[in-house]
Parts: C-alpha cells; sequence; structure tokens
C-alpha cells in the first residue's frame, strides 16, 4: 500500500449553540504527518455516529476531553493499516477512537487489532461487538438488574442502542414496550419482537403510554426530556431508572434550557432508584459481553441492523439524522470504498 502524504479532515470550526450549523465543521485538505516510532498510519474505512459525539462539541470536560475549535472530529471508527511498525503491520484492520479523517496517524496503544469470529465481520465492532453493543448490555444488566418477568420500557428503541436493548430485554424475559417514531414502531414489534411499540408524536401518546405500560420495573432512558417524566411516573415499587443519554436536550447548550424532571417525588414514593452510567467503566467485563453476544447472535436471538451512508465529506449530514429521527438502527459512514 502507498503511504499518503496528504489526508482530507472535518474539523470543528465552532462550538455550536444549539442545533448543528454548516458553520459548525469545515473540510480541508491536511498535510500528514510522518508516523512517529509508536505510530502506524491507517486508512479510515468506516465511522461511527452516535449521540453521545454532540457533548463532545459542547467545550466542556465531561467523561471525555472535549473537541477543541481547529481539531479533528472524533469519533469511533473501522480503519485499515496502511503503514505498519513491529507491532501493527500494513493489511491489518483495527478498531480506533480516531476521528473524521481519511488517514491518520495513531498511536498503536489507541488501536485495537480485529479478528471477527465466524460470520461476523469488522463493521460488527461498530455496533453489536463495539460499544454499541456494550452500552446495552450493561446498562440494561448491570445498571437496570433486569428480572425475567419484569416490564422493561425503553426509549428511542429503534436507534442502536435501543434496539440491543429491547431485543436483551426480550432474551431475558422480560415484556418489552418500545417508545419510537410511528414509522419505525411496526419494525420494532414485527422485526424485534417487543411486546408494544408507542409513538412518541401521537397526539394520545400520554394516555397510551399510560394504559400499555401500567407499571414499569426497569426504564432504559436514551431521550431524557417529558419522556423521562412521564416514565417516572408509571414506576413500579422498587423500580430501575437507566439514564444512558438525554438526546432531546443535547442541543440546548446555550440556549438557556434549563428545564428539569417535575416527578422525582415518584423514586422516593416507590423506593425506585435512577442512575446515570458511562460504558467505559465496564471494560474489565467486555469479554464476557462479547461471548454472550456473539452466542445470541449466532442463535437468531438478536440482531443488529446497520444504516450506512457514504462520504467523508457528507458526515455532518449524517450527524444530524440522529437529531431528527432519520436514522434505524446503527448509523455508520462509509469513508473507503477500497
Amino acid at each position: 500500500m502507498t503511504t499518503p502524504k496528504q489526508t482530507r479532515r472535518i474539523f470543528l470550526s465552532e462550538i455550536p449553540q444549539g442545533h448543528i450549523t454548516e458553520a459548525t465543521f469545515k473540510s480541508e485538505m491536511a498535510d500528514l504527518p510522518a508516523p512517529k516510532a509508536d505510530q502506524v498510519i491507517v486508512r479510515v474505512d468506516y465511522l461511527s455516529l452516535d449521540p453521545a459525539m454532540r457533548v463532545w462539541l459542547n467545550g466542556d470536560v465531561t467523561y471525555v476531553p472535549p473537541v477543541r475549535v481547529g481539531e479533528t472530529v472524533r469519533g469511533g471508527g473501522v480503519e485499515t493499516v496502511v503503514y505498519g511498525n513491529g507491532q501493527i503491520k500494513a493489511g491489518d484492520v483495527v478498531y480506533g477512537t480516531l476521528g473524521w479523517a481519511e488517514y491518520i496517524a495513531a498511536s498503536v496503544g489507541a488501536l485495537r487489532k480485529l479478528d471477527p469470529p465466524e460470520g461476523f465481520t469488522a463493521l460488527d465492532y461498530l455496533g453489536s461487538l463495539g460499544t454499541t453493543g456494550m452500552t446495552a448490555y450493561f446498562g440494561l444488566l448491570e445498571v437496570g438488574k433486569l428480572k425475567p418477568g419484569e416490564t422493561l420500557v425503553v426509549s428511542a428503541a429503534a436507534g442502536a442502542v435501543g434496539s440491543l436493548v429491547c431485543q436483551i430485554g426480550k432474551i431475558k424475559g422480560a415484556k418489552v414496550i418500545a417508545i419510537a417514531s410511528a414509522p419505525k414502531c411496526a419494525w420494532l414489534t414485527s422485526g424485534l419482537g417487543v411486546d408494544a411499540a408507542l409513538d412518541y408524536k401521537s397526539p394520545t401518546f400520554e394516555k397510551e403510554f399510560s394504559e400499555t405500560v401500567g407499571g414499569l420495573d426497569v426504564f432504559f432512558d436514551n431521550v431524557g426530556g417529558s419522556v423521562l417524566d412521564l416514565a417516572l411516573t408509571k414506576l413500579n415499587k422498587g423500580a430501575r431508572v437507566v439514564l444512558c443519554g438525554t438526546i432531546s436536550t443535547y442541543n440546548n447548550v446555550g440556549l438557556g434550557d434549563s428545564s428539569g424532571i417535575k416527578n422525582y417525588s415518584s423514586l422516593i414514593i416507590q423506593r425506585a432508584e435512577i442512575r446515570g452510567f458511562v460504558v467505559y467503566d465496564y471494560r474489565e467485563k467486555y469479554g464476557k459481553a462479547e461471548a454472550d453476544i456473539i452466542k445470541w447472535i449466532k442463535d437468531k436471538k438478536l440482531r443488529c441492523r446497520y444504516q450506512i451512508e457514504p462520504g467523508l465529506e457528507e458526515c455532518p449530514q449524517h450527524f444530524g439524522l440522529l437529531f431528527s429521527g432519520g436514522n434505524t438502527g446503527k448509523l455508520v459512514v462509509r469513508v473507503s470504498n477500497e
């Protein structure tokens, strides 16, 4: 493989106030630095687009450093090594949280060499076998402590994490109620086998939610806002509320929105728990989760749906799909056609 001297990259042009705009990101051709002794050069094949990436653009330190203005936008990806060293050779396929670029010089320590099991591909390390799958697994089973026969409610249920949570819930013997937009409800019921799917945009959503749910034992929340507040009114005694994401509020930064939940007293009355988590805290247990997920997929009990969009320079537009309901399942961008 020829070692490239330049790369196209997408960088953060300004910290967004509210929704991302055309001014948020810029594209440029940049010189690719010669790799250091502990580095290799990789070609980015696929990029993962995830709602949490929006938080990384706000300039605040969270569980990871923010993306600074001028820096290449950070994101997980599957890459092929084009210039190796003694540890990783050219042609190896790796995973790394690198960035929106065609080529990147990366430290070997930041990469995981991939060896997919039979029947799987490297792309699965952006979905069921990657951070997405680990988030669903540990959020539901370690944080949510789901038990057979319980009622599980999942918001943003047709998204990458939500759709896996729904399926793991069914595998574990729960009654699963999914919340999504109307066009995705049929896929959730007929395709994934949830017990009921509710359209959160319906004018009668609150009534339908109350009648369908009755009482819930685990609420896996990817949305926050009014949906979370509604769920708090239907907690069974000892219920667990799992805070995975707040996609409804990610674009409120800089807009002065200070609204919060109102029904928190239900947590006291029902002796319930509400807990946020970051999947990276469970790294030492990834092996067990990966083994379980591989078995479920081989047994045809679990599937990961991919929505693959083309083009590095279109990443900003594709990223916006996460916040407009324009994606179903795992959203991925194909960067390289090689």
